[in-house]
């Protein structure tokens, strides 16, 4: 019954917003629909339903707007590109959704899968913190947030007398906090799983309580640990800081004045705020705007919304993170040879190579989060380098 009920409501809610008329492929969809919202735990199917419309489903997951408006950034198609590469095999192997590929602003490439196109708008997971780092270099432009050396607790003061009361803006961007957190994805227990059940005893934030409650592990500064935890409280550094909501300062900032083509979201927690490190919906070719955007040094009208130190900064190392040749620096993943991308679990990223000004935007559902297990994320890397190859 609880099954029946929810395909009824997520067709009738799809079905409400024009977004689906009931073809083979979009009742199959709705029949995998998820029942719950813990998302690591769903399966192959489910994922391949939910990922396209988690903003659109509230009785699971409730969702914000980001409005664009005016004249749409139109993006000229160049010259196709003759990829060396085993594509079909790629998109098969690693469960594609989409591929958009710029070069010199210009698409060379674009191939969907997954019964997704241009029209849909796929969950991007991580790849929102580098949207979300980029707001606080903007709240920074703006005169909101006074520096990156600033303790956090300045601007969240749930967290005075915590692990996080000595910590900087800058360590917290390059999760470099030294406190404890487990992001392991598949294991029930771990933070990353748990953070978001978590109720506060006296009314004040739920993710502020809990991170407030995490033992320190290592000095400030020393150490690099993944922990999206943090993310979600530079949401919460940057809404303090500027007063708004993380919808409308990315509108603003950068949805309206960039012309993107359709209105994006933001997942939202329990308390109405954005869930920073996680979870803009939107298409993949302003997803890939975006990257244009962010190498081009986040520029409206000749300024950068940010400050000048900060496309360096965010894109160059700061943490050795443990590999070869690669690092992160304000939520972006960096390599030594000048490339960087934000990535998402499941197979989100946007891949970007200022020597050529190159950026790969990439949807998909990979059979595990990491993509480890099965070579998603070894089939992502070769694809990436075999561009990389193809461009001059």
């Amino acid at each position: 019954m609880k099954k029946l009920l929810v395909v009824v409501l997520v067709t009738t809610t799809l079905l409400g917003l024009g977004l689906v008329t009931m073809s083979p492929d979009w009742r199959r969809l709705v029949l995998s629909a998820p029942t719950n919202s813990d998302i690591l735990f769903w399966s192959n199917e489910q994922r391949d339903a939910g990922f396209r419309m988690l903003d659109q489903v509230p009785f699971l997951i409730k969702a914000r707007q980001i409005p664009t408006s005016g004249p749409v950034w139109k993006l000229q198609n160049g010259e196709p590109l003759d990829i060396n590469y085993d594509v079909d095999t790629y998109f098969d192997k690693a469960r594609v959704a989409a591929v958009v590929i710029l070069h010199n602003g210009k698409i060379r490439y674009e191939r969907y899968g997954l019964d997704f196109d241009e029209s849909g708008r796929w969950t991007s997971f991580s790849v929102a913190k580098s949207f979300t780092s980029t707001l606080v270099g903007a709240a920074i432009k703006d005169g909101f947030i006074a520096s990156v050396n600033d303790p956090v607790s300045k601007y969240i003061p749930g967290l005075k007398g915590s692990a996080y009361d000595d910590v900087t803006v800058e360590q917290l961007l390059t999760m470099s906090s030294g406190v404890a957190w487990n992001e392991d994805y598949e294991d029930p227990q771990s933070d990353v799983a748990k953070f978001n059940n978590h109720v506060s005893e006296d009314g004040s934030s739920n993710l502020v309580s809990y991170m407030s409650k995490l033992p320190r592990a290592h000095p400030p500064g020393q150490v690099w640990n993944y922990s999206t935890g943090e993310t979600n409280m530079i949401g919460v550094l940057v809404r303090n800081a500027t007063g708004r909501d993380l919808t409308s300062y990315l509108s603003e900032k950068v949805w309206q004045p960039m012309g993107m083509q359709q209105n994006a979201s933001w997942l939202l927690n329990e308390d109405g705020s954005e869930i920073s490190g996680c979870c803009i919906q939107a298409a993949t070719r302003d997803f890939a705007r975006f990257g244009q955007f962010f190498m081009q040094g986040a520029k409206v009208n000749g300024e950068s919304i940010v400050p000048d130190y900060w496309i360096n900064k965010a894109s160059t190392k700061s943490m050795p993170i443990g590999v070869d040749g690669q690092g992160y620096g304000y939520q972006w993943w960096t390599f030594d040879d000048g490339t960087y991308t934000a990535y998402g679990i499941f197979g989100q990223s946007i891949f970007i190579d200022p020597s050529k000004n190159l950026v790969i935007a990439t949807n998909g559902n990979w059979s595990t989060a990491t993509g480890r297990r099965d070579g998603e994320r070894a089939a992502r890397a070769a694809f990436h380098q075999a561009v990389r190859n193809s461009v001059n």
